[in-house]
């Protein structure tokens, strides 16, 4: 699809933030992620712990921002139920506050709907509807590199046919109690 190179994290970080001027869609499709953000919050979730006071502000006062200036965040994670415990690591203690600083979280939840034939299995950013990024990462969810892609229009069609299939995030999470883990550490 007209890939040309493998950018290293911080030239992804860059290429993101000069070509994120209006929105960003990602589609993910791990079921782990291996990455210093996640600091030893994923410990703490495992040990029943609370989130460590002020982890996320930053990043969620920049969601606030990016908001309030217009800019959108889009997401859909496709992935299977039951979950494992770093997907329910990630959707509550990411995804959760994430959406109430407004980003939007879709789940294409693959035990309930199946993959449209446009949503690729590699995962992408398709920032400002014409610069795409694929995302590669190694076995075990540890970003190996970005690769820009050429052509968006594929992209697009993966974005559209993902976000139709999927639901809010807000109320698919609520269908699912028997995931949250104050439910499971109670069973």
């Amino acid at each position: 699809m007209g890939r040309t190179l493998m950018l290293s994290l911080d030239e992804t970080v860059d290429y993101f933030a000069r070509h994120f001027t209006r929105t960003a869609f990602r589609l993910e499709t791990l079921d782990r992620y291996d990455v210093e953000s996640d600091g030893d919050e994923y410990r703490r979730y495992l040990a029943g712990e609370d989130p460590e006071p002020g982890f996320k502000d930053q990043w969620l006062q920049l969601l606030r921002d990016e908001k309030a200036a217009g800019k959108r965040r889009h997401r859909v994670h496709v992935l299977r139920t039951p979950l494992n415990d770093y997907l329910r690591y990630e959707c509550e203690w990411g995804y959760a506050p994430n959406v109430a600083a407004g980003e939007d979280i879709r789940i294409l939840d693959l035990s309930e709907t199946p993959r449209p034939d446009e949503v690729p299995s590699e995962e992408f950013w398709l920032l400002d509807d014409a610069h795409v990024i694929v995302m590669h990462y190694d076995d075990g969810g540890a970003f190996i590199g970005g690769e820009p892609v050429d052509d968006p229009i594929p992209y697009r069609a993966a974005r559209d046919a993902a976000i139709a299939a999927s639901e809010d995030f807000t109320t698919w999470w609520a269908r699912h109690p028997e995931e949250w883990r104050t439910n499971r550490m109670a069973a």
